[in-house]
């Protein structure tokens, strides 16, 4: 708790002197217990947006290329954070990442799975809705908006909880996996300024090009 405790409050530091940062929405973030913090991910530094902001310690994953750098593990790992691997089932992973909401403690994750350039809302991965579902913890929205730029504004605007109650008991069908995404990530695009629309992934595949 102290490394994270110090790591934290050096990254607020350093971001405070270069950007200007806004919170709103924070009171929707259960005081206790387990909660997954799902959030757009348009740019690298969003994890630790994130994690300066909460008032609450929360874990993340991440790839794990990252941890390759020395120093870079050692403030990440202080921040929380542990290796997934990419582009591969890991179920080290996400049995790690259950064992986080088991313990009283907040998870982050994107939904989609990786760092979306295009700056559009995307098709989640499957991997959030399951966590959601596994865990049974409530799911917080989290929108990031900003272009990263020096002294400009970011705006992190937490949402209430994803009303996820109709899939609560229903069978881990790839059905009710992708419902459950959508509602996630139609969550996400409401905390965004200004609101964005999110194209359901179903309709997603019927606009793709044939």
């Amino acid at each position: 708790m102290y490394l994270y405790g110090f790591a934290r409050g050096l990254v607020k530091i350093a971001f405070g002197m270069i950007y200007r940062i806004e919170v709103q929405g924070l009171e929707n973030v259960p005081a206790t217990g387990g909660a997954i913090v799902c959030g757009n991910h348009f740019n690298a530094r969003d994890p630790l947006i994130v994690g300066i902001t909460m008032k609450r310690p929360i874990s993340f994953m991440a790839k794990q290329e990252l941890f390759r750098n020395k120093l870079l593990a050692w403030v990440i790992t202080g921040m929380g954070v542990f290796p997934v691997k990419r582009g591969q089932p890991d179920r080290a992973a996400l049995k790690r990442s259950i064992d986080v909401l088991q313990s009283g403690t907040c998870f982050g994750i994107f939904p989609e799975g990786t760092r979306n350039k295009t700056g559009k809302l995307g098709k989640a991965e499957p991997g959030t809705a399951y966590l959601a579902l596994k865990s049974g913890a409530p799911v917080i929205p989290v929108g990031i908006s900003s272009a990263y730029k020096l002294f400009g504004p970011i705006i992190v605007k937490y949402g209430k909880p994803v009303k996820l109650d109709a899939f609560r008991d229903a069978k881990l069908t790839s059905e009710a996996l992708e419902a459950v995404s959508d509602a996630i990530m139609a969550g996400i695009a409401a905390q965004l300024e200004p609101p964005a629309t999110y194209v359901a992934a179903s309709r997603q595949q019927d606009e793709e090009p044939k």
